[in-house]
């Protein structure tokens, strides 16, 4: 990777927008030197508009692309996120490996133009559809990571740990066989990633949920993972049934038992944790975990709100997430963050802190995501500073939603005057991979996802 030179009008850096900044890219990917206040220099040409940098994307399931709009009607008196489960199962039975990789490369093509440039595949889909390993075992996994590499965007996978239907329940249901991965399986294919891993590749590890593994299997991956710096995600306290059954299991709540048992620290990403009390909120900020939230899945999946005006006031990182994938941009993440709590506490702005002097919703909302974002996928450091990989997101500023938009007020827009274009361009590790809005390979890889789709859906009105 060569040297790069370049200029922007305006950038977002540790603090909030600079003007006229210097950007020095190394040949790593990875900036070397961002100087603000600095005059265009001769023979590099400015950037066409301000730029942000790239956001971690902290929770995604890539084959679930291949089900987004197709769970939107209701044949039987009750639909809740059990039944959209069981429904959504369907795809996690029929796709193969290649399969997958067009399903994947597909859904990361539309995450880069939403502005997401790193993406964290929570990965359970890991063997045949009755259980057994394929022979090159790590084929699904190895999928996922060859449609990242074509498209461009940065990958960390995470491996789940999956053993068992419930907390009453110590095997897998047949729809669920193959699912299945114990901690050494987990931390073995975490390693295999690590061991081809490059600028926009890494991995870390997961665990489905309290209700999917035992207690002594995510002590074991504890173990495994002792000294790794990697992250450690797990979905929890997503749905009120999960909090009454893990009460009745083990006397605590989802996030009060992984408090308690002294797993909790900077590393874990806390996915949803939607149905949580105030307390366990103070026990994951004293440990330093990360809440991931998933607005439109979780809006999608009924799961309810969390309180995140706690989750703030505590000072817990926020990541957020594509998960389901019935939206693909952080934009529209960001929105519904807020909005879902102004439904729900009838007031505006409910993320702002003027007390705090922060008194800008979507500036709040998007630092909070882009700190939290790099612990996530297990970045040292994220943003447009020396040191961080070489992301950013040009913006257009010739799109309708943001014409005559006062420059201080650029990011309140991007955030709550929608519809808006995607990214006129778009970086990752110093290469672009989206140019005035094109990408390439984009009409290949439609074309693909289309044909899984007719393989899947044949026959479905």
């Amino acid at each position: 990777m060569n040297e790069q030179t370049l200029w922007a009008s305006r950038a977002w850096l540790p603090g909030g927008w600079r003007e006229s900044v210097l950007l020095e890219i190394d040949g790593l990917g990875r900036w070397q030197k961002v100087q603000p206040d600095t005059p265009l220099p001769e023979g590099v040409a400015p950037l066409a508009g301000p730029v942000l940098p790239g956001l971690v994307n902290a929770h995604s399931h890539a084959f679930q692309r291949a089900f987004a709009g197709l769970a939107e009607r209701r044949e039987t008196q009750d639909d809740d996120f059990w039944s959209w489960r069981d429904r959504m199962y369907r795809v996690a039975g029929a796709i193969d490996p290649a399969m997958l990789r067009a399903i994947a490369a597909q859904l990361y093509g539309e995450l880069l133009r939403g502005g997401y440039t790193q993406v964290c595949e929570f990965h359970y889909v890991q063997h045949q559809p009755e259980g057994r390993p394929y022979p090159e075992r790590h084929a699904m996994i190895q999928a996922l990571v060859e449609a990242a590499a074509e498209v461009g965007i940065g990958l960390t996978v995470l491996p789940v740990l999956y053993e068992r239907a419930g907390f009453a329940l110590p095997e897998l249901r047949p729809d669920q066989a193959r699912f299945h991965l114990g901690a050494e399986d987990v931390w073995a294919a975490a390693t295999a990633v690590q061991q081809q891993r490059h600028a926009r590749l890494s991995a870390g590890v997961a665990i489905h949920s309290l209700r999917a593994a035992r207690a002594e299997s995510i002590h074991r991956l504890q173990a495994l993972a002792e000294g790794f710096d990697g992250p450690i995600h797990i979905h929890v306290a997503e749905q009120p049934a999960e909090v009454r059954d893990c009460l009745a299991a083990t006397g605590l709540r989802p996030v009060e038992w992984l408090a308690q048992q002294g797993l909790l620290d900077a590393r874990w990403q806390l996915v949803h944790a939607t149905h949580v009390n105030r307390a366990e909120i103070l026990a994951v900020a004293h440990c330093g975990s990360t809440a991931v939230i998933c607005p439109s899945t979780e809006a999608n999946l009924g799961d309810g709100l969390t309180d995140l005006p706690a989750w703030l006031r505590a000072g817990v990182p926020l990541a957020i997430g594509s998960d389901s994938q019935v939206t693909r941009a952080w934009r529209e993440e960001l929105r519904w963050l807020d909005y879902g709590q102004r439904l729900s506490l009838k007031s505006r702005n409910v993320c702002a802190a003027p007390e705090a002097g922060q008194p800008a919703t979507a500036e709040r909302l998007w630092q909070s995501a882009l700190d939290g974002g790099a612990s996530a996928a297990g970045e040292a450091s994220w943003g447009i500073h020396p040191g961080a990989r070489a992301d950013l997101l040009v913006v257009d500023l010739g799109d309708a939603s943001l014409a005559g938009i006062p420059p201080g007020r650029l990011l309140d827009a991007l955030v709550f005057s929608s519809p808006g274009r995607p990214w006129r361009d778009v970086m990752v590790a110093g290469d672009w991979v989206v140019r005035e809005h094109q990408q390439r390979g984009a009409a290949e890889r439609l074309g693909h996802f289309e044909s899984v789709m007719q393989r899947l859906w044949a026959g479905s009105e």
